[in-house]
């Protein structure tokens, strides 16, 4: 069973907390400038750790070994990519919102 927790990037601070759910439920006080939904983007940890070990968000970018380029999602039920293959198959090489020019020539 794989561990349910989330990270979340906020546009007004620049970087992520990574929290289990119940911050994302329940944050009060210092949490509510990151729980607030017009400044955070919340993403689900998928359960799988690419080849070197790193954990894979939703909205990771991720290197496949063929060497294509694809943003990490949940679509139907499934965090895809991921989901298709061996996850040693991928590597993290940024996300969305620190290097978004990874995508620029895809």
């Amino acid at each position: 069973m794989r561990e349910i927790k989330f990270r979340a990037w906020n546009n007004k601070f620049k970087e992520f907390k990574f929290m289990p759910l119940i911050n994302y439920l329940g944050g009060r006080g210092i949490m509510d400038d990151w729980a607030d939904s017009e400044h955070s983007v919340w993403e689900q940890y998928t359960g799988l750790k690419d080849k070197n070990g790193v954990e894979i968000y939703e909205n990771d970018i991720v290197k496949s070994s063929g060497g294509n380029l694809e943003v990490v999602i949940y679509i139907d039920g499934r965090f895809e990519p991921v989901c298709w293959y061996d996850e040693k198959t991928f590597e993290v090489i940024g996300n969305i919102h620190e290097q978004p020019e990874l995508l620029e020539d895809k």
